[in-house]
């Protein structure tokens, strides 16, 4: 059995979104892997040193150090433990988050490089990360996408007639909640019979902020928090359109899920996105910030049944190939 350090943001049970310390550290559980975790404090400056001394308490036993890494403050987080595991030379494994990771590469080089060039391996969930890192020099990148549990996610057949919009992200800036808003509203200015919930927590003030923008636009939205995974699972039978209106992003696993259960997508074409929905067929992609281009790729759903069928069939084929026991091989072949 390996032994594994996970360090990551681990703050579901604290309000947050599950990430991927979440469920690929369960995953990896499950497949046999002992995997200590750090960290779930709230304090930026405690996390960072429950981080540095959980790898330092188990430096005599861990096989490999799994660093979840993205572009804002976390990006610290992982030069700090990757420093300690080159120190301590442990094999650490960055795994490359959110979509504005190439610009940190970029205004950072030489921390990057200090933490990128050492690891034991990059793996990143996409080839859009993959390729960006490989234009800026680096190569020791692996593909290892996010995974789900097919299972789970029962696929079920839709019609359109009214317009049942579905949102799910944590409420950040960087999302672009308020452009959801606004595709409600301007569906309704054009008197289509349509509705909006959004889902997720509050990260950055940005939930109160589109409650207002709602109120401002005098369009009803249905905001309901966070929810547990299996509570918005069953809520999504009530929707027929996944709209993900995100400015930033790599490979989320929101839409990965909605194409599993059946919600036609259509996407901001930014990031990683392009590389996870084949644009026409199994999803649909607009320039992002634009709402009469997410109205306009709504309302060609709308008016072509078989199209929209044909769309969501396709999103499910393509949810299938990152079934945790697909991916779950990738795991095993690096970590063992």
């Amino acid at each position: 059995m390996k032994n594994l350090v996970y360090i990551g943001n681990k703050l579901a049970k604290k309000g947050k979104t599950a990430t991927t310390i979440d469920t690929l550290g369960k995953s990896l559980e499950q497949s046999g892997f002992k995997v200590n975790y750090a960290s779930s404090y709230q304090n930026v400056i405690l996390r960072l040193l429950d981080m540095l001394w959980t790898v330092f308490k188990y430096r005599k036993t861990v096989d490999y150090v799994l660093i979840d890494t993205y572009s804002t403050l976390n990006f610290y987080y992982a030069f700090s433990v990757s420093r300690l595991c080159q120190l301590l030379k442990l094999k650490y494994i960055p795994i490359l988050h959110g979509g504005n990771l190439p610009k940190r590469l970029k205004s950072n080089p030489k921390l990057s490089a200090t933490i990128f060039n050492k690891s034991h391996i990059n793996i990143s969930p996409s080839n859009y990360i993959k390729s960006e890192f490989k234009t800026l020099g680096y190569s020791n990148i692996k593909v290892i996408p996010n995974s789900i549990v097919i299972e789970r996610y029962p696929f079920k057949k839709r019609k359109m007639d009214a317009i049942k919009l579905l949102w799910l992200r944590s409420f950040s800036a960087l999302y672009n909640p308020n452009l959801a808003i606004e595709v409600l509203f301007q569906l309704k200015k054009r008197g289509f019979d349509a509705t909006l919930c959004m889902i997720g927590p509050d990260n950055d003030g940005s939930l109160q902020v589109a409650k207002d923008y709602a109120s401002q636009l005098h369009v009803d939205v249905n905001f309901t928090g966070k929810l547990a995974k299996a509570d918005w699972i069953a809520m999504s039978e009530n929707f027929n359109l996944f709209i993900n209106t995100t400015n930033f992003d790599n490979t989320p696993v929101s839409v990965i899920e909605a194409m599993a259960l059946g919600l036609p997508i259509i996407s901001t074409n930014v990031g990683g996105l392009p590389y996870l929905i084949n644009d026409t067929i199994d999803g649909l992609l607009v320039a992002p910030n634009d709402v009469n281009l997410f109205v306009e790729a709504i309302i060609k759903l709308k008016n072509d049944s078989d199209y929209y069928t044909a769309i969501t069939l396709a999103a499910r084929q393509k949810a299938k190939t990152f079934d945790w026991v697909i991916v779950e091989k990738d795991w095993l072949t690096t970590l063992t």
